[in-house]
């Protein structure tokens, strides 16, 4: 099993973290080499660590989305990597310890103008669907607890009050 860093667009770890849909490619990896996996960009972090399955996805072994690394020099270094160098990395990788499943409840909140309540929900998808999670935020709370709500957008919390900049 070879080692990589696999750099990805800041576009790419953006649509990583609203979706987490592990859909990246790199067909340069045989099946069961590794990856550590780290968005380039102005502040560079590694954000996972992945195995190449078959098809040459790269599945997420360490899933970092909500907690990403700086990654130093590493986004310059995109391609193979020795094993010494990925492990030196790999070993500060710690695993986030798996949280108890819990239900919260996601919302979308705007206001339309409509005629019927059809014609409101076919606006609401096509401003979904125009807007996107790039400026739409979604509100979420764990289900219960109300006052803890957050809003998201890009798949990072955004503080959404415009009396606090």
């Amino acid at each position: 099993m070879a080692k990589w860093v696999v750099v990805v667009s800041e576009e790419q770890y953006a649509n990583e973290r609203v979706y987490g849909a592990g859909g990246l490619t790199a067909p340069e990896l045989a099946p069961g080499d590794e990856a550590l996996l780290v968005a380039g960009g102005d502040e560079p972090v590694v954000f996972g660590l992945g195995r190449a399955d078959q098809d040459g996805r790269l599945q997420y072994t360490v899933n970092l989305l909500d907690s990403p690394l700086p990654a130093g020099g590493l986004a310059a270094r995109t391609g193979r990597l020795d094993e010494a160098s990925f492990l030196t990395v790999a070993r500060q990788i710690e695993p986030p310890r798996p949280a108890p499943r819990r239900t919260y409840l996601v919302s979308v909140d705007m206001p339309i103008e409509a005629a019927s309540p059809g014609e409101a929900v076919r606006a609401f998808w096509s401003y979904v669907r125009e807007l996107g999670p790039a400026e739409l935020p979604a509100f979420v709370w764990p289900a219960g607890d109300e006052l803890a709500m957050q809003a998201y957008v890009l798949g990072v919390e955004a503080n959404q009050d415009p009396e606090e900049e």
